[in-house]
């Protein structure tokens, strides 16, 4: 019997708060912080799963408005390689951190603590330029390499 292996889908998510987006700071390695989000577990969507890793690791009920991007370079994550699909949401109240999340705080998206996590700190870049532009992001990296 063949064995593949296949990349891991996962979630994150850009959640305004007012003027604020939420980050955490891992409990886990690797460390930093990072956007809300996790694994796709089977049998669930996409949505469903934005919706229960926000409420997880934030204690936020989100609504979803997009969907940003889908990033899928292989180094993103060290741990393996994911694929993540990037939601932007609305919450309000006060995020307190929960599940693998250590904390849970607001930050200005232009004023991002150190370090960050994972390809987090691109994919907000991402999202600034979406909100001043419209323009959608593309994965520039993965665009330069299979040129």
């Amino acid at each position: 019997m063949t064995q593949y292996r296949n990349p891991l889908p996962t979630v994150d998510l850009v959640i305004e708060v007012g003027d604020r987006i939420v980050l955490v700071e891992r409990k886990n390695p690797p460390p930093g912080w990072a956007l809300p989000g996790g694994f796709v577990d089977y049998g669930e969507t996409l949505e469903k799963a934005a919706v229960r890793e926000a409420l997880e690791e934030t204690n936020l009920a989100v609504e979803l408005i997009e969907q940003l991007h889908t990033y899928s370079d292989p180094s993103r994550d060290p741990r393996h390689h994911t694929i993540t699909t990037v939601f932007l949401a609305r919450a309000s109240g006060e995020p307190k951190g929960g599940d693998d999340a250590k904390r849970a705080l607001l930050f200005p998206a232009e004023a991002l603590p150190s370090p960050m996590a994972f390809d987090h700190a691109g994919i907000i870049a991402d999202y600034i330029a979406y909100r001043r532009t419209g323009a959608r992001p593309l994965s520039r990296a993965s665009i330069k390499r299979e040129k």
